[in-house]
């Protein structure tokens, strides 16, 4: 059987417009090497293919158990406070909150608000010291009045951070495309070697590898979460703003962390649009098969906006994972009180369980023109139009 993967590149073919705007130097970049080694032993997406046997987890190409039925991916447990996270257990919902983090009373308000809407962890964006000094206090005064809800901190750009935040928190989230590599000049980065590219690559693990140290130490969990509006300028340059791009991003800091034996970890692609975000997570979930990786999946998409537009594209998007089998953890990111993101988060957790208890589905069919890395559109015959139908069925127009 055929090797699946190739993915990268089919996928930075896919999306030309994207790599074309970047300008000459990323395509120069992207012909220079079609694929990067890793600085660790593990293979990159390009060369899991060649790297596993094809049918060793699924079938050529697929990304869950069933395309035609609703069965949940097998995953690990991942522990986040008192919270269990997993295939295992009930899909968490989550939330984040708006207030000022250097604000104790106003973040602990906030965060018993939402977990009083129903919210099982709450997350808390830490930009500096001050912020992170904070969250201590935010944390002790949250169990002293009896909330044990997980906390996580949302981190970016500061490492130092991460590392104090994580003495008194459940749970980092680090952005791989600004945790170490936060640069944005994109014109001035263009890697012609391995080692350039490797040189980058080391660096990022020695300064990722202490917070990764301190997690594993403490029990803390983390969350590997690529933005695909904010991936590093050195991921650009070899991948354009692609999925494929965004996967290689988190699997380079899987990877450290798989190198320290530091396996409590979880996932995540965001993106603002849901094609691209349903895309990415398909393609993570389609590479972690090929390699044997069973961590579980964040699934959210950025900054969905609010009112119905908000809620229905994050009902596209999380809804068609969670039909594919794939997530254990929701968040729906609306630009309103972060309490009112539990009411569709709950609605859609539903959604997920009840398909995957009572397998919705269709019948089985042999997939033969659709690529699921690729959204273009289904090829399809127009249906046949009858002497009695009141309606000209082929009438594009109408």
């Amino acid at each position: 059987m055929a090797a699946a993967l190739g993915s990268a590149h089919q996928l930075r073919a896919a999306a030309p417009p994207a790599l074309r705007k970047r300008g000459k130097k990323t395509l120069k970049a992207s012909r220079a090497m079609s694929v990067v080694r890793a600085a660790s032993t593990e293979p990159k997406i390009e060369s899991v293919a060649a790297a596993v046997p094809s049918d060793a987890f699924l079938p050529d190409g697929l990304y869950c158990v069933d395309n035609t039925q609703t069965i949940r991916r097998k995953t690990r447990t991942v522990t986040i406070g008192k919270v269990k996270m997993g295939s295992d257990h009930p899909i968490v919902r989550q939330t984040m909150t708006t207030s000022d983090t250097r604000d104790v009373e106003a973040t602990v308000a906030e965060v018993k608000k939402c977990a009083d809407a129903g919210a099982e962890m709450v997350r808390i964006t830490v930009q500096g010291m001050q912020e992170a000094k904070a969250c201590a206090e935010i944390k002790k005064r949250l169990v002293e009045d009896g909330y044990e809800t997980p906390l996580i901190a949302d981190i970016h750009f500061a490492p130092k951070v991460a590392m104090m935040v994580a003495e008194c928190f459940d749970k980092i989230r680090v952005n791989p495309g600004n945790f170490a590599d936060g640069r944005k000049k994109f014109e001035d980065i263009l890697y012609e070697t391995d080692e350039e590219y490797n040189a980058e690559i080391e660096e990022i693990e020695k300064i990722f590898t202490p917070l990764v140290l301190k997690c594993k130490e403490r029990g803390v969990a983390m969350r590997i979460g690529t933005n695909h509006g904010s991936l590093s300028a050195r991921t650009l340059s070899r991948y354009g703003d692609t999925p494929a791009g965004m996967v290689e991003s988190a699997f380079e800091f899987a990877r450290i962390c798989r190198k320290h034996d530091y396996h409590n970890f979880v996932f995540s692609m965001k993106a603002s649009n849901p094609l691209v975000m349903v895309q990415a997570y398909r393609l993570l979930a389609h590479e972690m098969y090929k390699l044997g990786w069973d961590y579980p999946l964040h699934l959210g998409v950025t900054e969905a906006g609010e009112g119905e537009d908000g809620r229905m594209k994050s009902s596209i998007g999380i809804g068609a994972l969670l039909l594919d089998g794939l997530g254990d953890t929701i968040r729906v990111s609306l630009t309103e009180a972060s309490h009112l993101e539990m009411e569709p988060c709950t609605r859609l957790r539903d959604v997920g369980h009840k398909a995957a208890e009572e397998k919705w589905g269709v019948e089985k069919f042999e997939e033969k023109g659709r690529d699921f890395k690729d959204f273009a559109r289904r090829a399809s015959d127009l249906p046949v139009q009858k002497e009695d139908d009141a309606i000209d069925l082929r009438d594009r127009k109408s």
